[in-house]
């Protein structure tokens, strides 16, 4: 423990315990002592002291005034030296130990690395003290070790966590990070201007004139502005990763989304970089042309070029980030002269050639003229506005390298934003310009001047000295409409305007090239598509993915190499649509549902607005191209389809995760003030299974009639003290509750620590389930040790079976012939693994030592090794449990284990024999009804048992029939049986009073002092009086057993009703005789009693 040489601390020392220290007084007031006044005593606070009241102890007093320092006191007989940064209120100093605000706890101040996800780039993540270390009660002996104050502090008690933040800072040195105007507003304004901006913005003015020009680019502005607000709302709600528009998606749609809109984003990129560069190499060649020196011809020329820029735009991308942007840098500042170029050429005097093609300065006429709309054959303003909309994408530019920015969270929003408008206010400004200088036609002939006379017809040309009339008859090479190349005819110098479609198009081909392995890179790392791990590798300080650099060049030069561009380029402008649409409803989901964990800090957005970007985005895909927007949804549908039936095993806390709790909590609060009807009734239940492996049969028959019809809860109650029990309650939750998710069965698992067996199960009764979605049946399996078993547990058993009872609800009883519980099984299974892998660890200890020192004197260890005779487990088919066919068979009963899967498999053909013998509401009838839909019990044939008079069978049978048809509840046969109430046989009855005899009290054969004291010492034995009050009902189940016997011994499974044992009549054990006395000998058993309201109706 080590101290601060400040004025105002000061050490008084007394001969100490070993064992324990005392913080005594602590000065909150943490100014200088300089303004404290001396006369005044500080506020003293009261410290927690560690061990018993002692004799001895080391005090330290923290006081104003006192300006002595000290190097050093003893601690536990130790020298601690003083750190000179020690502060009495800084509790993330490594000498403090156990101090925040001036108290002496355990509790931390809230620290970012608590936040932190492990393996985070942006620093370790340590691990706060848990809430059992700070509610536990504290050890007496407090040992303090050197070196130990920051890990119990920040709650890391692991050792080398100094070195590892060294080491994680060591291994950041050298990465290259971006800010947001080289990161981002750079890139995208790029990528937002490329040739469009030099050879067809002109086209577009010309067609749609400047008032529809420019409705067209700013509703392209709207769309992508919406899509940028969207992007800098998901980008500020979190620390952003590597990977672009597939993270933001992924982590806020989740993996279904994201891993398909990751996928046809990232190979949009890889062929967008072909469609640039063959724009480039079109460029290069028409410039051959008019040089003449054409290499081969215009095809394979493209080709050759297209193939040498792949090459070298490789070679920046390879060099690393920095190199690429550097040479991003100065592409900008070669598009910006040129842009610059062309707004100064409008100013420059035009010359007769150039009036001639239809420049002549800014006019008032002109402008007034191309104002309006002059669409030619075939155009129109969507079909002008899909041409255009192209040039308005590239937003995500920057968004796609975010593992390689400084701040994400910053950089995106400013520059993407900002981006969106300088390119606007440029796209804006060219348009206006340009229509405001040129004509729509001319001839470009310079003798085409006006002749004295002629009428103009409110021609612009013609009021400026040129007749460009012919060209309404004629096609004409200049204008507007005609001349691709008007901006450099305007532009001051000319070659400037070639350099800047250059720049344009290599800028956007390389960022393209950028891009797409990013966003590769990371959809393989999260591991949504198995095949692809391979490109989830990266090299160097910035993990450079060059696998998908590689992979991305292929694809590029595939489609040079191909050469239709014309038909691939509508199908990937709208694979980046489809991923600005996403990109957009994520934000409007994300707000939709609600999660507190969405708080975005930029503040600009709005939900609906989001929404509104979405279904546009949406419908400029059917504009741009219609059968391309088809192809783009169908691949998206097959890749959804494809991750929702992988299931990845990730958890990102999408909001589609958070809409889906709204959803159930707004159904559960909706289905609450719904009342409750017959004809929607449903078992829900809970079921006594323990942990939900060791009694599957128990599950597997519980879940057979509620699985996608009605709930089931598989509880657990853990009886001990209770600190020990909620401890292991709280550790196995996840894990069996993820066993349930793992095998397929639609339930959910609950646990209760309690006293007692029957208090945690009363508990669970009315405290399980949320609303309406309350258990109605509680579902036990037999207890088949009852005679066996102490008597504290029979009462409990039987107890839950009184209280649910009391709680009107169903009860169910399941009986099989070996038993639910497979513990033991599990428990010789896990052990068996444990060797297991213990022998796969000595043969790989023994194949390193055989390296090392060779192979001759291994091999007496490998025959000591075989001596141990340890077998691999295998595993049995057709069971979800594994089998040991090993030397452990002995240890288990393999026939519990063929038990315990008996109801996973098809029942075949049979009979499911119901014995409805008490009107219980029909929950007898409907359980067994329910099973007969399922695909493992479809074959089974319901056969109806129930009693009646011998006299009157055949009417009796005639009115269960109409009953049952009036329920819509098939049967094969009903038996009605006239002979349950006679008395079973001698035999039987001997069985029963065997059963008992151990358990009676006998008192008629004793005097009546005697009597009363043995039912005062066993108040729980079965009396001759008890006995004789329901003897009737004890012939009752000894008989039922018979008939049993005699025609259900055959079927696959009985339903038979439940006996009720009146509170007070019937003693525990006498009703545990009966239960056992009915089932005996049977095939598996459900004994049945609903809570006598119905469950039935045949009234529509």
């Amino acid at each position: 423990m080590s101290l601060n040489n400040s004025s105002n601390v000061f050490l008084d020392s007394v001969p100490s315990n070993t064992n324990r220290f005392q913080v005594n007084v602590i000065n909150e007031n943490h100014e200088n002592s300089a303004t404290v006044n001396d006369n005044r005593d500080p506020p003293h606070y009261e410290e927690t002291s560690f061990g018993d009241e002692a004799q001895n102890r080391l005090r330290i007093s923290f006081r104003p005034g006192n300006q002595e320092c000290y190097d050093n006191f003893l601690q536990n007989g130790e020298t601690a030296k003083t750190d000179a940064s020690f502060h009495v209120y800084d509790s993330h100093t490594n000498t403090y130990y156990l101090q925040t605000f001036g108290h002496n706890t355990m509790d931390a101040v809230p620290k970012i690395e608590y936040y932190r996800n492990t393996g985070s780039v942006s620093g370790p993540k340590v691990n706060r003290p848990s809430l059992l270390e700070i509610h536990e009660q504290l050890a007496k002996n407090v040992t303090v070790a050197p070196g130990s104050a920051d890990r119990v502090v920040n709650g890391d008690g692991m050792p080398g966590d100094e070195q590892a933040e060294n080491k994680e800072e060591e291994d950041t040195t050298g990465v290259v990070k971006f800010g947001w105007v080289k990161g981002v507003l750079v890139r995208c304004m790029l990528n937002i201007w490329g040739v469009m901006l030099f050879i067809r913005l002109s086209w577009i003015v010309g067609e749609a004139g400047i008032g529809l020009g420019v409705l067209i680019i700013l509703l392209s502005t709207m769309v992508t502005s919406i899509t940028g607000l969207s992007t800098s709302a998901i980008a500020t709600n979190g620390f952003v990763r590597g990977g672009g528009a597939y993270y933001l998606i992924s982590r806020s749609l989740g993996p279904e989304f994201g891993g398909s809109i990751g996928l046809i984003f990232a190979f949009a990129n890889a062929v967008a970089v072909a469609m640039y560069v063959v724009g480039f190499a079109e460029t290069v060649v028409d410039l051959l042309k008019e040089s003449d020196s054409m290499m081969v011809d215009p095809t394979n020329d493209i080709r050759i070029i297209g193939s040498i820029t792949v090459v070298i735009l490789l070679g920046i991308s390879v060099a690393g980030m920095e190199w690429e942007a550097k040479a991003q840098v100065i592409l900008l500042i070669i598009l910006l002269i040129a842009i610059a170029n062309f707004f100064i050429g409008t100013v420059i005097p035009s010359n007769n050639e150039k009036k001639s093609r239809g420049f002549f300065n800014y006019q008032a006429s002109i402008f007034a003229e191309n104002f309006g709309p002059s669409f030619t054959k075939g155009e129109g303003f969507f079909s002008v506005f899909a041409i255009f909309f192209p040039a308005a994408t590239g937003i995500l530019a920057g968004a796609n390298i975010s593992g390689d920015l400084e701040d994400p969270q910053d950089a995106i929003p400013r520059g993407t934003m900002l981006a969106i408008f300088i390119t606007t206010v440029a796209y804006i400004g060219v348009a206006i310009c340009v229509a405001a200088c040129v004509v729509r036609d001319a001839t470009g002939s310079m003798n085409d001047t006006i002749i004295s006379g002629v009428n103009c017809n409110g021609s612009a040309a013609c009021g400026l000295g040129y007749d460009f009339s012919r060209c309404r008859h004629e096609p004409c090479q200049y204008g507007l409409m005609n001349n691709f190349q008007v901006m450099s005819m305007v532009s001051g110098f000319g070659p400037l305007i070639t350099a800047g479609i250059f720049s344009a198009t290599l800028s956007s081909a390389l960022a393209s090239l950028v891009s797409a392995p990013k966003v590769f890179q990371a959809l393989c790392k999260d591991n949504i598509f198995k095949g692809l791990q391979f490109f989830a590798k990266g090299y160097g300080k910035n993990n450079e993915p060059l696998r998908g650099y590689f992979l991305t060049f292929v694809i590029a030069m595939a489609f040079i190499l191909i050469a239709e561009l014309n038909t691939i380029a509508p199908i990937i402008s709208n694979f980046f649509l489809a991923s600005y649409a996403l990109i957009n409803f994520s934000c409007f989901h994300a707000s939709y549902a609600k999660s507190p964990g969405w708080r975005p800090a930029y503040g600009i957005y709005n939900m609906w607005v989001s929404l509104f970007g979405a279904v546009l985005c949406c419908a400029v895909m059917f504009v741009i191209n219609w059968w391309a927007a088809v192809i783009t949804y169908v691949i998206e549908l097959f890749l959804y389809i494809y991750v929702t039936y992988k299931k990845p095993d990730v958890n990102w806390g999408s909001s589609t995760q958070a809409l889906s709790y709204v959803s159930a909590l707004d159904n559960a609060l909706e289905l609450t003030t719904v009342e409750d009807h017959v004809k929607n009734f449903r078992p829900q239940c809970i079921v006594l299974t323990g942990g939900p492996m060791t009694r599957p049969a128990l599950l597997d028959i519980t879940h057979a009639f509620t699985k996608n019809s009605g709930l089931c809860i598989c509880c657990e109650v853990f009886v001990g003290p209770r600190k020990l029990c909620v401890k292991e309650m709280n550790s196995g939750m996840a894990k069996k509750q993820a066993w349930l998710i793992k095998n397929k069965i639609k339930a959910f698992y609950a646990a209760v620590a309690a006293d007692c067996f029957r208090d945690g199960v009363r508990s669970l009764l009315q405290a399980s389930g949320l609303g309406r979605m309350k258990p109605n049946t509680l579902v036990i399996g037999y207890k088949k040790n009852w005679r066996k078993a102490p008597l504290t547990e029979i009462e409990n058993y039987v107890g839950i079976i009184h209280d649910a009872f009391d709680f009107e609800i169903g009860v169910v009883i399941v009986r099989i012939s070996q038993g639910f519980d497979i513990s033991q099984v599990l428990q010789v299974q896990d052990e068996l693994e444990k060797l297991e892998q213990e022998r796969l660890a000595l043969e790989a200890t023994i194949k390193d030592n055989e390296c090392e020192e060779g192979s001759g004197g291994i091999r007496g260890l490998f025959k000591k090794a075989g001596k141990l005779n340890i077998t691999k487990p295998t595993p049995k088919k057709d069971s979800s449990i594994n089998t040991i066919q090993s030397m452990h068979v002995g240890e288990f009963n393999q026939k519990l284990v063929e038990a315990s899967s008996q109801f996973k498999k098809k029942q075949g053909k049979g009979t499911m024999d119901v014995w409805w013998l008490f009107d219980d509401g029909g929950l007898t009838l409907l359980i067994p009804y329910i099973l007969t839909l399922r695909k493992k019990w479809k074959d089974c044939k319901l056969r109806i048992y129930v009693g009646g008079k011998i006299n009157r069978i055949e009417e009796e049978k005639i009115a269960m029939a109409s009953l049952l048809s009036k329920f819509r509840i098939k049967f094969a046969d009903i038996h009605i049986i006239g002979d349950i109430n006679i008395k079973p046989n001698k035999e039987s009855w001997k069985v029963f009073e065997e059963m008992i005899e151990p358990y009676r009290l006998h008192e008629s054969c004793k005097d009546l002092t005697t009597a009363e004291k043995l039912k005062r010492e066993t108040p729980w034995k079965i009396t001759d009086a008890e006995l004789d009050a329901v003897k009737e009902k004890s012939y009752r189940q000894v008989r039922l057993n018979e008939l049993l016997q005699e025609h259900s011994r055959a079927a696959n499974l009985i339903v038979l009703s439940l006996p009720v044992a009146r509170k007070g009549s019937v003693s525990d054990l006498l009703y545990m005789a009966w239960l056992e006395i009915l089932t005996k000998n049977l095939p598996p058993v459900l004994l049945v009693r609903g809570n006598h309201k119905n469950v039935l109706t045949f009234y529509s």
